[in-house]
């Protein structure tokens, strides 16, 4: 019987592949996977910094939206020229959409717009699209401005488990992108057969040929898991370093290639590497360069967390805010989650796709049954902000 999280599809076309081409306490309940997504992101008991990025919204739309987002997170095309939804926005609002696949990884991204945002600047975009924990870090800073709700009608579709986290209890400066699961993605032929655990990747045999995400709420919360320790609950410092030093070692001893954000997939579809720490939604795409590559979810547990849309310093609200709306349409989110394959917010959404990709609304990576979501867990977002874990961290990636 397979695992609940595995994934092995058959392979896309070739022309899907292109977009990929430059890129080298308690377990959850179903009501509660989703809204420790949205809820838990931020320090507990946040609430909205007073006065953090407040703004008078003018309700004109303005020519063109900026949005920064992951690489490979909307839908493209074939031949990867154009994104679909995004087109269909413009059609509809005469707004053109500048897109930006240019978030890799978390730390980086807040590391490019810190400087701008600390001093009260613009960044030149619109909508960002940073994890739960960091948009929580940007709201809590003052960076963010409130969405205009008046012009997102179609908020009512948000998953009702999601509407309230703690950090952004009346979502006024949020809306989720995607939810996703942290995993391992691999080849069964490179590394000798099946993986169920991270333990197997500090295998001596496959030295040199895997990669970790250089987030630690992915890898250090797969290594805690591993250990029995649940990395949504308070997190003892001694668990904590017992996890870093195990990593710690794998670095010393050459075991880990490089620490990577989203540019782990390159060389894992290539081949020079043989297993990598992923996310949920990135293996299916990556099979047509490599159609032995698996997804699944260690037997100790996933991570998981939400992308999450927010409006920096700068941005322009309402046409923001009209843009988030157009993608809480059930039919156009369907069209977005059929080709990302991540876990959507919106409701209606599955009930979209299920009259054209019903093998899609049995993927279990993409509408997540109760069983395999008792299975996924959120790293605390306190632990995440604890300077002391920073700094070791930091230290074992070499930042």
């Amino acid at each position: 019987m397979n695992h609940p999280f595995e994934r092995i599809h058959g392979p896309m076309t070739r022309k899907q592949l292109l977009r990929r081409a430059a890129v080298g306490g308690a377990t959850l309940s179903l009501p509660g996977i989703l809204a420790a997504c949205g809820g838990d992101g931020g320090i507990e008991g946040q609430q909205a910094a007073t006065g953090a990025g407040d703004t008078t919204v003018a309700q004109e739309l303005a020519d063109e939206i900026t949005v920064s987002n992951w690489p490979f997170y909307i839908d493209q095309n074939d031949d990867a020229t154009s994104f679909p939804t995004l087109d269909q926005f413009t059609e509809e609002t005469g707004v053109k959409v500048n897109y930006l696949e240019d978030i890799n990884s978390n730390e980086e991204f807040f590391g490019e717009i810190q400087a701008p945002l600390s001093r009260g600047q613009g960044i030149d975009r619109d909508i960002i699209v940073p994890t739960a924990w960091l948009a929580a870090r940007l709201l809590n800073l003052g960076y963010l401005q409130k969405l205009d709700k008046s012009a997102i009608p179609n908020i009512d579709n948000l998953e009702d488990t999601l509407a309230s986290p703690a950090w952004d209890p009346n979502r006024d400066y949020s809306l989720p992108w995607q939810s996703y699961i942290t995993g391992v993605g691999y080849d069964p032929k490179k590394v000798g057969g099946e993986i169920t655990s991270v333990e197997q990747l500090l295998d001596p045999a496959l030295k040199g040929k895997i990669t970790m995400l250089d987030s630690m709420e992915d890898t250090i919360g797969l290594f805690l898991l591993e250990m029995g320790v649940d990395p949504s609950g308070e997190i003892d410092p001694t668990a904590y370093d017992e996890a870093v030093a195990k990593v710690q070692k794998a670095v010393d001893d050459g075991q880990i290639r490089s620490f990577t954000g989203n540019d782990y997939t390159g060389p894992l579809a290539k081949g020079d590497v043989w297993a990598s720490l992923a996310w949920s939604g990135d293996i299916l795409i990556l099979q047509p360069d490599n159609p032995n590559l698996q997804f699944t979810v260690p037997d100790a547990g996933g991570m998981t967390s939400v992308d999450t849309m927010v409006i920096p310093t700068g941005g322009d609200v309402y046409t923001a805010s009209t843009f988030m709306n157009f993608f809480y349409d059930p039919e156009i989110a369907a069209q977005v989650t059929a080709y990302v394959q991540y876990i959507t917010p919106v409701k209606g959404t599955k009930e979209a796709i299920e009259a054209t990709n019903p093998e899609l609304v049995e993927d279990p990576l993409v509408f997540p049954t109760p069983e395999a979501l008792e299975n996924l867990y959120e790293f605390n977002a306190e632990a995440i902000e604890n300077p002391e874990f920073q700094e070791q961290w930091q230290a074992v990636i070499g930042v």
